[in-house]
């Protein structure tokens, strides 16, 4: 190869397989999907009357397992907003359910916990009211709930011993719950 060859960069090492010169610069990366799909769902969940997909994908937390696997969130129905002066909160909107039919009863009697949640959820009064729709679901693949390992003797003495002074009893509970999953996730 000429000293002409060399300084330009072009070369047989560069032509190998039809390759041209190798990329340089930082990579990008991996995206999680949540946010890729996002992007996605957003035009639909604004047709039916939800700012973001949140309320749709978080449904099972928001409302308990009891509701999550039998009632779905349809739409979201804001009253027209009166031409009145200030900045006020909009008025609460209309949640429509979709419910197969033996739910339905149950979830009637539990509505103002389920409006309870969902307001609190927002963080605001954003549901004032829920429509009931009996009407089959749309069925979601289960979620696998991935298995732990058992915590070894050292282990739960350990997460026992850091635990003693919380005297709230399901206080404890639960946080002894969460220390055995954080350790069971970790390498021993």
């Amino acid at each position: 190869m000429s000293g002409k060859d060399r300084a330009s960069g072009s070369g047989d090492d560069d032509r190998r397989a039809g390759q041209g010169p190798a990329r340089r610069g930082p990579r990008r990366a991996a995206k999680p999907l949540a946010d890729l799909i996002g992007g996605v769902l957003e035009p639909a969940c604004r047709k039916r009357g939800f700012a973001t997909a949140d309320l749709i994908s978080l449904w099972p937390d928001i409302v308990g397992d009891r509701y999550g696997r039998t009632t779905q969130p349809e739409a979201l129905h804001w009253p027209r907003r009166r031409d009145g002066g200030g900045e006020a909160l909009p008025e609460p909107a209309t949640l429509v359910i979709r419910c197969d039919g033996p739910s339905a009863l149950f979830l009637q009697h539990e509505l103002p916990q389920i409006i309870q949640r969902i307001n609190m959820f927002f963080g605001w009064a954003a549901v004032g009211r829920i429509k009931i729709v009996q009407r089959p679901l749309k069925r979601q693949p289960e979620r696998a709930i991935p298995t732990q390992r058992a915590l070894s003797d050292l282990e739960e003495a350990e997460l026992k011993r850091q635990l003693e002074e919380v005297e709230d009893t399901p206080l404890r509970a639960a946080l002894a719950k969460l220390g055995r999953s954080i350790k069971a996730r970790r390498a021993k």
